[in-house]
């Protein structure tokens, strides 16, 4: 049977990991990640993780190992935050054009300079170009759950995976957390079928340098370019979304926990004001929207759970019918306004939907963002929509002059 533990985020990622039987784990600590896989690493020394733990010198060298283990047939685990996910940067477009399907945790940390320890989701937007499937959570269940379904979309569309949550707010904060049992996590995710093994038998020369065009091999084969491996990449991320969704139904209907698939709506039957945002700033803003509706505003919530492949069809369906969009997020995509925001606008192009968007960005470097404040938000960016304002970019407790 399950059961019903009460467990930090990491400890619910980490409990992910053991279940879904990886075989190649390598870190390099950096809070607030480290304490995911001190666990694995005690598993591992003890003999309840039959799994190889490779210690190296830096986060580049870790998604480097996970590359080559993940080449030779392994199903492999890291985890990371901030600089350590910006120092893998170079691996990243390695695992993702090598069509790998690692898994990686981000616990979402602020990027320097200045330093900072804590939380917004600067590090992992930051590489959301880079070939890699972005799934955000809302609490330590959804982690738990994610990481499991990640493996599972990974190894059928042989693209990697990121599942992101909030450091600090939802990596060392404890939760209730169901734990199903470990045969029904194996029914549900079968052993990974490596699309490449490197063996001496059948030796293989992978990721050469390449030609920008199509050329012929040895044996006359018309192999692809440059460009038809970058297309081949695109259409696999494009095409994941049936699979995510299928994946999140599918577990759903064993586990009876349903996450949303591309992403999840909170009282939007009858919204006039559509608040949208990623990960624990969207379970926030459903208080927000809580407080709204008492008020008579009839506020309803977006949260985007997987980010990349971008749920462009989900938001046109979802928004369709929007008066009004206030988006709120942990990123600034500098120089223009919320990634989010631009995204979400690049939806709506041409579909005819024309409500005003309003960007506010919020909770950078830990910056506190209470539900409150996010209704307060809303309030003024209803009075400067009945005055004509169709877009207005907004840095939410921060001083501004």
């Amino acid at each position: 049977m399950s059961a019903v533990q009460i467990l930090t985020g990491n400890q619910a990622a980490a409990t992910a990991v053991k279940l879904c039987d990886v075989q190649v784990i390598s870190a390099y600590p950096i809070t607030p990640s480290t304490s995911l896989t001190e666990m694995l690493a005690e598993w591992i020394e003890k003999g309840e993780l039959k799994a190889e733990y490779v210690r190296v010198e830096s986060e580049h060298s870790v998604m480097t190992v996970c590359v080559s283990a993940s080449s030779v047939g392994a199903r492999v685990f890291t985890s990371t935050s901030s600089h350590g996910l910006l120092y893998m940067h170079e691996q990243l477009h390695w695992a993702a054009g090598s069509r790998l399907p690692i898994v990686t945790c981000v616990i979402n940390r602020g990027v320097g300079a200045p330093w900072s320890i804590f939380n917004d989701q600067q590090d992992s937007i930051s590489q959301r170009d880079t070939g890699w499937i972005q799934i955000y959570c809302r609490d330590n269940q959804e982690i738990l759950d994610s990481v499991i379904q990640a493996y599972r979309i990974a190894e059928e569309v042989y693209c990697p995976v990121m599942v992101c949550y909030d450091g600090f707010v939802l990596s060392h904060t404890m939760m209730p957390v169901e734990i199903p049992e470990a045969e029904k996590v194996k029914n549900f995710l079968p052993p990974y079928k490596p699309h490449t093994i490197l063996s001496p038998e059948e030796p293989l020369n992978i990721n050469p340098v390449i030609l920008p065009t199509q050329r012929r091999d040895a044996q006359g084969v018309l192999r692809d370019g440059y460009m038809e491996f970058r297309w081949k990449l695109q259409h696999a991320l494009e095409g994941s979304r049936d699979v995510i969704v299928e994946v999140n139904r599918q577990f759903a209907d064993l586990f009876g926990r349903d996450h949303g698939g591309m992403l999840w709506g909170y009282r939007t039957d009858d919204a006039e004001v559509y608040l949208v945002g990623i990960g624990s700033l969207a379970t926030e803003a459903t208080m927000a929207a809580d407080m709204l509706r008492e008020e008579g505003i009839h506020a309803g919530v977006v949260g985007i759970r997987v980010y990349r492949p971008f749920p462009r069809e989900e938001i046109r369906n979802v928004l369709k019918n929007a008066p009004a969009i206030v988006i709120f997020e942990k990123d600034i995509s500098y120089g223009y306004e919320g990634a989010l925001s631009a995204d979400v606008k690049a939806a709506l192009y041409g579909t005819g939907i024309s409500a005003p968007v309003h960007n506010y960005i919020a909770g950078l470097g830990g910056r506190d963002v209470k539900a409150a404040e996010l209704a307060e938000a809303v309030r003024s960016s209803l009075a400067a929509v009945a005055g004509g304002v169709m877009e207005r970019q907004t840095w939410l407790n921060c001083v501004t002059e």
